[in-house]
């Protein structure tokens, strides 16, 4: 058995955890820098718990320059074991309306000016994404947003975008009828697919406050209406945090569905051919099948 120790990573309108025992926050250094913000750290309910600003207080990052690297190697430092993605996002479907909850299980990653992984030359590894969020994690996520009386959607395709700005009307409408996306968002990835490479289970709760620019009735997206929406989003999230301990407990089994070990086969280069100084600064991420 481990111990559970959940880390919300909060997006726009999403600062803190309510009833957090103990709370702390706590500078954090990684290999890849300084995370977006110093993390919350406390208990809930007798479960550690752990709060990442994604654009820090303030709101002082962009999508494109939050240190997605850094955050989650930060996580895992600590001893995370579960990350809750919160997140802002755009429908592409009428009855996923704003002030709806979509708890995300696939993504079409579109984003172009990021790091996506804390392998590289030296030190080569591949994980699996088919399956880009965790399945025990993203039950518990719906059942807490429901008992929180939220209207939730299980399941949905998230378009990560490069941002900031926000979708063409011809944009929108690719990804709603031809690619079949759901809803749209920025920041997402390349987050899932760093938690992967960290051995972190991973769910994605997207908090719709729009409906982009498809939408005849709605026209541009206006930024006065989606911080509105988003204000109350924000206590609907922290009800949704709040039940997360009760359910997930202060330990468990490993993941059923692998996540916590991704990287079991995923390392290509041979031990003698790596390189000391990747092995040495992954450590702090993949030290379990390093040593």
């Amino acid at each position: 058995m481990t111990e559970t120790m959940i880390a919300v990573i909060g997006g726009s309108g999403i600062y803190d955890i309510d009833g957090l025992k103990g709370a702390n926050w706590t500078a954090v250094e990684t290999p890849w820098g300084a995370p977006s913000d110093q993390i919350l750290t406390g208990t809930l309910d007798g479960v550690k718990m752990a709060f990442l600003p994604r654009h820090g207080r303030g709101h002082v990052h962009t999508p494109s320059s939050v240190p997605y690297q850094a955050n989650i190697a930060a996580l895992k430092q600590i001893g995370v074991t579960d990350v809750i993605s919160v997140s802002a996002v755009g429908s592409f479907r009428e009855h996923m309306a704003p002030g709806d909850f979509v708890v995300v299980d696939q993504f079409i990653d579109r984003t172009f000016a990021r790091e996506k992984s804390f392998f590289g030359p030296g030190l080569v590894a591949h994980v699996s994404v088919a399956h880009p969020t965790c399945e025990r994690l993203s039950d518990a996520c719906e059942t807490a947003a429901k008992d929180a009386g939220i209207t939730v959607h299980r399941g949905g395709t998230y378009l990560a975008m490069e941002g900031p700005q926000f979708s063409s009307l011809a944009e929108s409408k690719m990804y709603r009828e031809i690619w079949g996306c759901d809803v749209i968002g920025m920041t997402n990835m390349p987050e899932a697919k760093l938690a992967r490479e960290a051995e972190i289970c991973y769910a994605s709760v997207a908090m719709v406050t729009d409906y982009d620019s498809w939408h005849p009735d709605h026209g541009e997206v206006d930024v006065s209406d989606i911080i509105a929406t988003l204000t109350g989003n924000a206590g609907k999230a922290r009800d949704l945090v709040r039940r997360l301990p009760g359910m997930l407990g202060t330990e468990r089994a490993p993941c059923p569905h692998g996540c916590d070990r991704a990287l079991e086969y995923a390392i290509l280069t041979a031990p003698e051919a790596r390189d000391p100084a990747m092995v040495s600064r992954l450590s702090a991420v993949a030290g379990r099948v390093l040593t």
